[in-house]
């Protein structure tokens, strides 16, 4: 299994660069970062310097709101100067986000645009890659029209730009295995929806392009409740916990809720959520939803864990230790570097 861990923008340049060694060293085999109170690909032209092994990449990079030849062109520079390390990760976000957020109009339903603009991507790396007339026309996306001077041109020794979907419902996890190299599944996630619901239709998606599931990598970001000793690993529950409720308070996220029972609580915790009653959500977070959707467990017995609720399902994890606040970061930052002992134990999970 690998083992990746997603950061956000450090307060430097030089402390940014000097966490991505950090967890370089420390055995981690991608690292991420988030459309979470910044870019996501401006940090990854610091990691992409300051590292030389690890994969790094966008987990996960909004899409609608860029076009796919803004998208294509960060994506082939990233590409170039991380040595074939980069990774793209997209998604759609949720409505309301794109729509009062980022001022981009949101088509319904989101999930054939996702598929297109992933296509349209490839059409234009592939006329980066070899300089043929681009001719791709969609219903939301056209790349018609590029001229040498406006084409970065290949790159030596790499012939593609991976690229995971982030995603939550059935359309969108089929997209993943029809047409991208990867999914990148949501925190608010369980084995059981993964191995009943996930991992079906993406192998529907596979099917239809002609491959295999074994050909996707398939990505759990599950919420880790963990510590050294019983004050940190309270600590940690009570912040999942309100993590979580957060989550849960998404409509578009219903879905899992409801698969283990609890799309009335989801409702309550929307409701909550638009009445901004924050205490009165995380008391709708019981014990039992966090150990069905984090992984629970003291630090060195994380590998234990993991093996028992992912063995078989999944391909990669990665680690989450709560939600990407800048009060948090040095927390973060020390609880990715601490499971450097149990790495190899991490990565040995199959």
């Amino acid at each position: 299994m690998r083992i990746e861990a997603t950061i956000t923008a450090s307060s430097s340049i030089a402390e940014l660069a000097q966490h991505g060694r950090e967890l370089e060293e420390a055995g981690y085999d991608t690292i991420l970062t988030p459309e979470a109170g910044h870019d996501p690909y401006l940090p990854q032209m610091i990691l992409a310097e300051h590292t030389h092994k690890a994969s790094i990449g966008t987990g996960v990079a909004i899409a609608f709101p860029r076009s796919p030849f803004v998208t294509a062109q960060m994506a082939w520079d990233l590409q170039r100067f991380s040595g074939g390390r980069f990774i793209l990760g997209l998604s759609t976000q949720v409505k309301g986000h794109n729509e009062r957020r980022y001022s981009t109009p949101w088509p319904s339903p989101p999930g054939p645009r996702l598929k297109e603009y992933i296509l349209c991507l490839r059409a234009i790396f592939e006329n980066f890659k070899t300089g043929e007339p681009p001719c791709f026309s969609g219903e939301f996306y056209q790349f018609t029209l590029n001229t040498p001077f406006f084409n970065p041109g290949p790159i030596e020794g790499v012939s593609e730009v991976p690229i995971y979907v982030g995603a939550v419902n059935k359309y969108n996890c089929r997209t993943a295995g029809e047409v991208a190299d990867g999914i990148r599944l949501h925190p608010l996630n369980s084995p059981s929806y993964i191995n009943e619901v996930v991992r079906p239709e993406v192998e529907k998606g596979a099917q239809k392009a002609g491959r295999a599931i074994s050909d996707i990598d398939i990505c759990a970001n599950p919420f880790i409740i963990t510590g050294t000793n019983e004050q940190e690993f309270d600590y940690s529950r009570e912040l999942i916990r309100k993590h979580l409720s957060m989550y849960a308070a998404t409509h578009a996220y219903r879905a899992v809720m409801e698969h283990h029972g609890w799309g009335e609580i989801c409702d309550e915790l929307v409701a909550l959520s638009r009445a901004q009653r924050w205490e009165n959500m995380y008391a709708l977070v019981s014990d039992e939803m966090l150990d069905t959707f984090a992984v629970v467990a003291m630090r060195d017995e994380l590998p234990a864990r993991l093996e028992e609720r992912y063995s078989g399902i999944i391909t990669s994890a990665n680690v989450v230790f709560g939600p990407p606040y800048p009060e948090l970061q040095e927390r973060q930052r020390q609880m990715f570097c601490s499971l450097a002992p149990v790495m190899d134990a991490l990565k040995a999970v199959k």
